[in-house]
């Protein structure tokens, strides 16, 4: 079974949403507090901030990888941009959460360097922003193979 892909691509942009029936604390606090973050992407360590770069964790990629992330804007419970880098190079990265009544937005930007990283990063980020939200109905975390290879050309054709 594959999902179908929900993000697009608008010039160097990849752009992913989510939108969570909680409160814009609650959400922020699944993308920003390691224990939270731990059950969808990986734990992280370190001293957060502006500026300051810390430790993630990827722990459903093979081999459990540790990257460096920089912190470069954090205005919570709002937005974060952050720069990722390990053996892949590096990737820039911003959230934005927006709160209208009782639902929660999260709108997800992966900023490319070259378009052909969508082939890659869609289905990937499909995967974990779904993974953050069966952590947080407390459901099965889906499998990677449900959205890679079966994205790919989906997001290398304009998405």
């Amino acid at each position: 079974m594959s999902r179908k892909p929900t993000g697009h691509v608008r010039g160097s942009e990849l752009i992913l949403t989510r939108t969570f029936r909680a409160p814009i604390d609650d959400v922020w606090a699944s993308v920003t507090e390691p224990e939270s973050t731990a059950r969808w992407i990986g734990g992280w360590e370190g001293e957060p901030g502006p500026g300051k770069t810390v430790r993630l964790q990827m722990l459903y990629e093979k081999g459990e990888p540790w990257m460096d992330v920089l912190i470069e804007s954090c205005e919570a419970p709002r937005h974060l941009a952050v720069r990722t880098t390990d053996e892949s190079g590096a990737w820039r990265l911003e959230l934005t959460l927006a709160q209208t009544g009782d639902t929660t937005e999260l709108r997800f930007v992966h900023h490319l360097t070259d378009r052909k990283l969508a082939g890659d990063a869609g289905p990937g980020w499909e995967y974990y922003l779904d993974m953050l939200v069966a952590a947080r109905e407390g459901e099965p975390c889906p499998s990677f193979g449900e959205y890679y290879p079966a994205q790919k050309a989906y997001y290398l054709e304009g998405a």
